[in-house]
């Protein structure tokens, strides 16, 4: 059974300077027509914005993070982190604007308003070089990226 009230948040961040830094943003025109007829998911494009992503990320009942993630495996290479495995303040510094949206995870656990489910989904960057577009590696992996979000989201419809 499919539960189209299960409301659903999918923010991308990055910074769409530094090639594959972008990928959350890179990737949410993709999700836009793949989740087009869907109710209850809200695509935010949270860029580098850090403390002032306190509202949307409070607000969200489950959410899905989308960043560039440097785990040092293979540029291109998907990653899943979920609840606990995304690190908040003290974790370890995963993208070069994370320590902002640390901040904001850590904010959101103290004030006892975090969301129920949390799952962040990334590519480990093959450049972080200045520039706007995506690498030719992780260019080629948005689509994979996409399909791991639209599978979770439509996981969690089933199960809620």
């Amino acid at each position: 059974m499919t539960n189209k009230n299960c409301k659903i948040t999918i923010l991308g961040i990055g910074n769409t300077l530094f090639s594959d830094e972008g990928v959350g943003i890179h990737l949410l025109p993709l999700l836009e027509v793949e989740l087009k007829s869907y109710e209850n998911v809200e695509i935010i494009e949270g860029l580098t914005d850090g403390m002032r992503l306190l509202g949307p990320v409070e607000e969200a009942e489950n959410l899905i993070i989308i960043d560039a993630i440097n785990a040092g495996k293979e540029g291109g290479t998907i990653i899943s982190l979920v609840g606990d495995e995304i690190p908040a303040y003290f974790g370890v510094k995963m993208s070069i604007h994370q320590l902002g949206f640390q901040e904001v995870l850590f904010a959101a656990k103290m004030r006892e308003r975090y969301p129920k489910q949390i799952v962040m989904f990334g590519m480990q960057p093959t450049s972080l070089e200045l520039g706007v577009e995506l690498t030719e590696t992780n260019q080629s992996k948005l689509g994979e990226l996409a399909k791991v979000v639209v599978d979770q989201v439509n996981c969690w419809r089933e199960v809620s």
